[in-house]
């Protein structure tokens, strides 16, 4: 029998022994990530003792308890009742979607054409160039929020723009704007030039190749960062507080507001906040093949 037949029981003991602490990493990871998503849907269920004393397992440690939920109106016996907590979470779950969704269109619209023009053309602005000008939107993420607090009051009180989903859409889109254009770069430099060109002697100026040919090839990146942008939009807290009062609130702010004189409402805010991410949860279960293939496309050329 050749010697390449022969399997070497070192060899074979060392691949599952390597595969077995690489899935039970993966699995004390997803444990890790995955608990505190358990430990908010749980807690939505409890009272307060439960919650004071720390009971983790459903039905073993303690009985589920609708308490959060019907604080919200949400529970199965106030569902088809008149409630004004329910209504005003409704208001501001739609609020939510309206400025997350609204400054993600904006932000991939903006960011596409700016990421364009930094893959395609050549600029000089002062002492910098394409790199310069890019690193320079991505690093407006290195800067402190609370540092535009004041400048963001002053403008928005003149503009009036308080308390407006439109101030809060704009303000979403400055958000995220560079990571729009840092994905959407990457994906128009893996689009071969020549296939621009080629349009273009067939008749095409350049924004016909542009929205014919570019657009729906880099389709998958602009997918993946408008997910990416509503999930950073939905889950923004400081803007929310700061710019709204009334008309224009969010989720993230409804969530840290369900404290009182008491202390906080424990499994109130485990409802809201259950509720405020199972979109989140959805988005990355059922789309989560777009966000990889979009993040992804500019990995391997």
């Amino acid at each position: 029998m050749p010697a390449a037949t022969i399997r070497d029981p070192s060899r074979c003991t060392r691949f599952v022994t390597q595969r077995i602490l690489i899935y039970a990493g993966l699995i004390l990871w997803s444990f890790i990530s995955l608990f505190p998503i358990y430990w908010t849907i749980t807690t939505s269920f409890k009272t307060a003792v439960n919650v004071t004393q720390g009971h983790l397992i459903p039905f073993v440690d303690f009985t589920p308890d609708w308490k959060g939920w019907r604080s919200l109106g949400l529970s199965p016996d106030t569902l088809f009742v008149t409630s004004t907590v329910r209504d005003e979470f409704i208001r501001r779950f739609l609020n939510s979607v309206i400025a997350s969704a609204g400054a993600s269109f904006i932000a991939v619209i903006l960011g596409s054409l700016a990421a364009y023009g930094l893959s395609r053309f050549t600029y000089t602005f002062l002492w910098m160039r394409n790199k310069d000008i890019s690193f320079f939107f991505l690093s407006q993420l290195i800067l402190p929020p609370v540092v535009l607090a004041m400048p963001f009051l002053v403008l928005y009180k003149h503009l009036m723009l308080l308390d407006s989903l439109i101030g809060l859409m704009l303000v979403y889109t400055l958000m995220v704007l560079p990571i729009v254009i840092w994905i959407m770069r990457d994906q128009f430099d893996t689009i071969p030039l020549e296939l621009e060109q080629a349009a273009m002697v067939d008749g095409c100026s350049i924004w016909g190749a542009f929205l014919r040919i570019v657009l729906p090839i880099a389709l998958p990146g602009m997918v993946a960062a408008f997910i990416l942008s509503v999930i950073l939009c939905w889950n923004e807290y400081f803007f929310a507080a700061l710019l709204t009062s009334s008309n224009a609130k969010t989720l993230p702010v409804m969530v840290a507001s369900q404290t009182g004189s008491q202390g906080i409402n424990w499994w109130s805010m485990a409802a809201i906040a259950t509720a405020a991410i199972m979109p989140l949860v959805l988005i990355g279960i059922f789309l989560e093949r777009y966000i990889v293939k979009g993040l992804t496309a500019g990995a391997v050329k």
